[in-house]
């Protein structure tokens, strides 16, 4: 299922002289020991109907401003608020969260964050009985609240049991069951299937159908959240509003400027933007899969350069304004890929070897009988729907859970019989969350803790810890607290500690939930460089179009079993593989798929391989 692009008709009819049920009013949030304010000096309003969507770099502050609409700051999180935020008319610096959460719901990113009870129902009684409000009308509101995500079949049943899109649609039902107008989302999608991510904004798209509630926005997936939002604020590097209007005034006109901020575009958009760069015309910017597809029926071929085929090794990789990187700046991905196959590693023995994995749960199976083989410097990705077995597969191989005895293999090391020391020298394991990872006061003494333990000379733990925060560029910050890196920093930091050790093998679960494109792409570019010099990677994701852009090979998990593995490019020629393992294919790959007019294109997986130089 898809959901449906949205008629912005339905907000705009909104009565604009009503009072907004969101006024931000020049509002600036400066945390302890901050120097500046982000956001600063922000004006916008939100109106019944309206979906908004608020994009922005890194530390823009759009995480910060959502706290601040239901009062978390600055009453729970210590921050100094100038300007005011009105909810319905109330200044949420002078009411109590209490009093702003009949007014305002939030859904964080991770809904288990905010699920506290024993059985679905329950949950969703839980914020209206902590208002006192009489049992009737408690259970009157949950079941509606139920109805409208689709769960009230499901009311007795242990949050756990549903799928990470449930549990997402859960905490919606209980912002919805406060009677709150206003919804405030911050990555409601993050680390969800495509199915829960339709289920998501299937059940949202419904919610604001009715035109008194109101929908505020923050999302990295634009992919799937372009056709419903119906507006769309942006925030520049230093917190300021540079953008608000409709979606397609903002997204279509402005999509270079946005790409340079490093700002996430849609798919479909940055294919178009390298298109025309290589003299397409595709005028409007096609912002989805189904648009790009009939852009480019519509459009004749260019007159391209002699040269300049499809798969060309000129081709640039597009990268962000931030954090450019020098290293091979003048290689394709393309290129960079053909060089690898070279290395002498690969067609080797499998580095890595899986026979006959099973792992339970408490009763439930979780993976069954799983075989694999990966070979050293592979790029390899591990996908499948929620509650495939994904996390619990790469933390067997890692050892994070304990396999059974004799199940997995990394090189001559039997994971299932080997001590955490002893893995740490060779697999690094990246957690979905770096923090979860963190236990040293200092960066420094992050990266030496591991090589402490194994009693290595202080003159080697200081050469190595040296090393990798040269290589991870954090040598200004050796002396810092992990919890007080950027995003992008305690991402760096977790994989160096993941390789300080020597490892060759590094597996990374999700690593780039949460990101904005600038951290993304930053992360992926040093993967690169670590594969490219050696490093075997395996990754977990959701994001198709990382996985076509990246891996070597990719392995489908279903149900705890692989239901396919092989070169990338093989398994997602196999479309019914792809929608019976609950996945989608890329959305490059959707808009290209079939297309009569271009031909070459069609076989087109990644952006890297379409002509072109995209925004820059």
């Amino acid at each position: 299922m898809t959901v449906p692009r949205r008629d912005a008709s339905v907000a705009l009819s909104t009565d604009t002289a009503s009072r907004p049920l969101l006024s931000v009013q020049g509002l600036g949030i400066t945390h302890e020991g901050a120097d500046a304010a982000t956001p600063a000096s922000v004006t916008f309003d939100v109106r019944a109907g309206e979906v908004v969507l608020v994009l922005g770099p890194s530390g823009s502050g759009k995480s910060t401003l959502a706290l601040a609409l239901d009062g978390l700051i600055p009453h729970a999180v210590p921050a100094t608020l100038d300007g005011r935020v009105l909810v319905d008319g109330i200044d949420t610096a002078e009411a109590t969260v209490a009093t702003l959460s009949t007014r305002v719901g939030m859904v964080f990113q991770d809904p288990d964050a905010q699920l506290v009870t024993g059985t679905v129902l329950d949950e969703v009684a839980f914020g209206p009985e902590n208002l006192r409000i009489p049992v009737p009308e408690v259970l009157e509101r949950a079941e509606a609240a139920l109805r409208r995500v689709g769960l009230w079949e499901r009311r007795r049943e242990n949050p756990d049991r549903l799928s990470g899109g449930g549990r997402q649609r859960l905490a919606i039902a209980c912002a919805l069951a406060m009677g709150s107008p206003l919804l405030v989302l911050d990555e409601p999608t993050a680390n969800l299937d495509p199915q829960g991510i339709d289920e998501v904004y299937a059940a949202l798209a419904d919610l604001v159908a009715a035109g008194d509630r109101a929908i505020l926005l923050v999302e990295h997936n634009l992919d799937a959240a372009v056709g419903f939002v119906d507006r769309v604020v942006v925030l520049d590097h230093d917190g300021r509003l540079v953008a608000d209007g409709p979606t397609d005034e903002v997204l279509r006109h402005r999509a270079e400027e946005l790409h340079g901020l490093g700002v996430w575009l849609p798919t479909s958009a940055l294919a178009a933007l390298r298109l025309r760069s290589a003299g397409y015309r595709l005028d409007p910017l096609p912002l989805t899969p189904a648009e790009l597809h009939d852009a480019l029926e519509a459009e004749p071929a260019p007159a391209l350069p002699v040269g300049s085929g499809v798969s060309s090794r000129w081709i640039a990789v597009p990268e962000p304004v931030e954090g450019r990187s020098t290293t091979g700046s003048d290689r394709s991905l393309s290129q960079e890929r053909s060089d690898e196959t070279k290395r002498p590693g690969r067609g080797s023995a499998p580095l890595i070897t899986v026979r006959n994995l099973t792992l339970h749960r408490g009763r439930t199976r979780v993976l069954d009988g799983v075989d694999l083989d990966v070979r050293e410097g592979e790029f390899v990705a591990i996908v499948g729907a929620n509650g495939a077995g994904k996390t619990s597969l790469i933390q067997a191989i890692a050892g994070v859970i304990p396999p059974p005895r004799g199940s997995v293999r990394v090189g001559s090391l039997d994971v299932g019989r080997s001590d955490s020391r002893t893995l740490s020298s060779r697999i690094g394991f990246v957690f979905q969350n770096p923090e979860h990872q963190f236990i040293a006061h200092t960066v420094y003494d992050e990266l030496a803790h591991g090589l402490r333990l194994r009693h290595l000379p202080d003159a080697e733990v200081r050469e190595r810890t040296e090393h990798m925060l040269e290589r991870f560029g954090l040598t200004a910050k050796a002396s810092t607290h992990p919890f007080l890196l950027s995003g992008g920093q305690k991402r760096r930091l977790s994989v160096g500690t993941a390789l300080v050790a020597g490892a060759p093998v590094l597996a990374l679960d999700e690593p780039t939930f949460g990101q904005d494109r600038a951290r993304a792409d930053e992360l992926l570019r040093l993967l690169r460089e670590l594969n490219r010099d050696g490093t075997t990677i395996l990754v977990v994701t959701h994001d198709m179009q990382l996985v076509t852009e990246h891996a070597d090979r990719t392995i489908v998990l279903e149900a705890g079993r692989v239901a396919a593995q092989g070169p990338t490019p093989e398994v997602f020629t196999d479309a019914s593989l792809i929608e019976r393992a609950g996945l989608r294919l890329p959305p490059l790959s959707r808009a290209l798929q079939g297309l009569t007019r271009h031909p070459e294109l069609s076989r087109i997986a990644r952006l890297a391989d379409l002509p072109g130089g995209g925004a820059e």
